[in-house]
């Protein structure tokens, strides 16, 4: 096992967390260097842009900052450093200008994630950042030296460094390198970790056979979804998600996601409702199932006077029972409120993001660990989350930029 040369700053984790946080310490004169498992940075970022790079939203601040739930009184801290508008401007620093969507989500303008990459790589590099790839960290040197393995060649490395930052992702996209292994070496030397749970993920539904197999697929728009959480609390919102083979995935599930898996874990499942007529009044609804329909079938007749068609239909006909679909009271009230019970949230392999992670209260405000005098935690490995939308990006960035100012600050004052 071999030493490597003294640095100011090691950074462990090469996603945006981990990038953001050697770029602001760079340019406070610190030597940085970067260390991740994978064979190049920003694995999880290059997907996350396959369809679109959603970098943050347009949305205005206060609403933007209630996005992080339970945890939106510390994210607000990030935020008051590094927002939607200052992440914007750094795109543009790197020649990417972005644009507003119709939805208020923010793009660059060609959506593209490799291109924003490829240009920040090259700053850090120019700037002197070192990065070190295959480099899987596997815990401390009884002497306090951090240690890796070269994941290539089996190599063991030994790295000295007077601060650290790490941003080592949570447990979801294994694949892409976010394996959550690192929780047992923190644990070990006294740190205070949340168990890793999935978030925006999708949900386990016992359909029938005949209805998975008809509607795997396909997008339910527009609905609403309600839902009770943890505490009783009722949430609403509108939009569109996918039935999957599985059960429900896509945005509006996404968006309920940690109250509906918090709900689950209390009560073994939960219950949604689904509007399938949102804008539609229930009274009215009824006056029009109870038209005449003459020859026509049920289902020409769901489509005719309710809009009713496609993979609602295949909701209704999955739900609602025979005596009930002939009642057009009963059927109205079940369109405007149909129950789909999910049974379990989807694995973390599975899941966009991770819930979980170190606390917030083994912590400073700096985002250092008390445990570990030094040491500072950014990105999702932290325990918080958020939904989709630029969300998750835009406070994984901001936590890179706090984390980075604490060592500095820190440093500073050794």
């Amino acid at each position: 096992m071999s030493d490597t040369i003294p640095t100011d700053l090691a950074v462990i984790g090469g996603g945006p967390a981990g990038l953001m946080a050697a770029e602001v310490a760079r340019a406070a004169g610190l030597d940085v260097d970067l260390y991740d498992a994978m064979g190049s940075v920003g694995r999880k970022f290059l997907v996350a842009g396959k369809g679109g790079l959603n970098l943050t939203h347009s949305e205005p601040f206060e609403p933007f900052v209630a996005r992080y739930g339970e945890r939106a009184h510390e994210v607000r801290a990030w935020l008051d450093t590094f927002d939607a508008d200052a992440l914007r401007a750094w795109a543009r620093g790197l020649g990417v200008e972005t644009f507003v969507g119709t939805s208020g989500r923010v793009f660059p303008a060609d959506l593209k994630a490799a291109p924003l990459l490829r240009g920040w790589v090259r700053r850090l590099r120019a700037s002197g950042v070192r990065l070190h790839m295959h480099r899987r960290f596997t815990g401390w040197d009884d002497d306090g030296a951090l240690r890796f393995v070269d994941d290539g060649d089996g190599t063991g490395h030994r790295v000295r460094a007077r601060a650290l930052v790490l941003a080592l992702g949570g447990g979801s996209w294994p694949v892409l390198g976010s394996t959550g292994a690192w929780t047992g070496a923190l644990a070990a030397r006294g740190v205070d970790i949340a168990p890793l749970a999935p978030s925006n993920c999708g949900f386990d539904v016992a359909w029938t056979a005949h209805f998975a197999e008809r509607h795997a697929g396909s997008p339910v728009k527009p609905v609403v979804v309600r839902a009770r959480d943890a505490h009783g609390g009722e949430h609403a919102l509108q939009g569109e998600f996918v039935v999957a083979n599985y059960g429900v995935e896509g945005s509006l599930i996404y968006a309920l996601s940690a109250r509906l898996r918090d709900a689950i874990a209390r009560d073994g499942g939960v219950e949604i409702l689904l509007d399938l007529a949102p804008g539609r009044d229930a009274a009215r609804l009824a006056a029009d199932l109870a038209r005449p329909r003459g020859g026509r079938s049920l289902s020409e007749h769901l489509r005719r006077v309710a809009g009713i068609a496609g993979v609602k239909a295949g909701l209704v006909y999955e739900r609602v029972s025979k005596a009930d679909l002939a009642d057009p009271a009963k059927l109205a009230a079940a369109i405007k409120a149909l129950p789909i019970r999910l049974d379990r949230a989807r694995g973390l392999d599975e899941a966009i993001s991770t819930a979980g992670g170190v606390r917030f209260e083994a912590m400073d405000e700096h985002l250092m660990l008390t445990a570990l005098p030094g040491t500072f935690c950014a990105g999702e490995m932290i325990d918080w989350e958020a939904p989709t939308g630029g969300y998750l990006l835009t406070a994984s960035f901001a936590s890179g930029v706090v984390a980075a100012r604490g060592a500095v600050a820190w440093l500073r004052r050794q």
